[in-house]
């Protein structure tokens, strides 16, 4: 049977901001339970202002284990002011620029699940540099270009560990998503070609992949 949130938690994902549907939701969710099996963190690449993290958080409650998420909180690409995915509310009135931070914190909170986070602040690959554990599942919701995925891709994926879980968001394999999913899309190819994971499920834009093989 599939694992799934209890009402609560999945209330408080869909009143958080953010872009994730539903059903990606779950997918999600399911993966994290699966992978808190192996008593690793769980990583997320990309906090925005919380909603994945939610659920994240709490499988890892669940499995009585940590998540991480890992975030500069100035927004990607598109959330960017003059761009279809920007949020007002989100730019800090003194210095002109994007801050997420505060509205993460209040969405971890108004959800219970602070003491199951650990806040990464800082861009993903000066982060993972600095990383040097195994990990149950890596997340990755960065940024949307080659550059960004790419490197969330190189820094992060090298770190699942053994029968962990490679969860890529936004994957859209038509041209026409050029900007909003084909780095992604690449970047899961590149997974795949790298002989290193196979797919397990696929839930909308959602790719989850285990890590069955040595090379990446």
């Amino acid at each position: 049977m599939t694992a799934a949130p209890e009402p609560e938690i999945l209330a408080a994902f869909e009143a958080a901001k953010g872009f994730m549907p539903a059903d990606e939701g779950l997918a999600l969710y399911a993966a994290a339970v699966d992978a808190g099996s192996l008593g690793l963190p769980l990583l997320e690449v990309g906090t925005y202002c919380g909603r994945s993290t939610i659920l994240l958080a709490d499988a890892a409650r669940r499995a009585g284990v940590t998540a991480l998420t890992v975030d500069h909180h100035r927004g990607s690409e598109e959330q960017q002011p003059g761009w279809e995915y920007h949020d007002p509310t989100t730019v800090d009135p003194e210095l002109g620029l994007m801050d997420t931070l505060s509205t993460f914190r209040r969405t971890l909170h108004r959800a219970g699940l602070e003491d199951h986070v650990v806040a990464l602040v800082g861009r993903s690959p000066q982060v993972a540099k600095v990383w040097g554990a195994p990990l149950g599942l890596v997340f990755v919701d960065g940024g949307h270009t080659d550059e960004h995925a790419n490197a969330d891709y190189d820094g992060w994926a090298p770190h699942v560990a053994d029968g962990g879980l490679l969860v890529i968001h936004d994957v859209f394999p038509h041209p026409e998503d050029e900007f909003t999913g084909q780095a992604p899309y690449r970047v899961y190819l590149r997974a795949l070609e790298s002989g290193a994971f196979t797919e397990i499920s696929d839930t909308g834009s959602l790719r989850v992949l285990r890590r069955t093989g040595a090379g990446i």
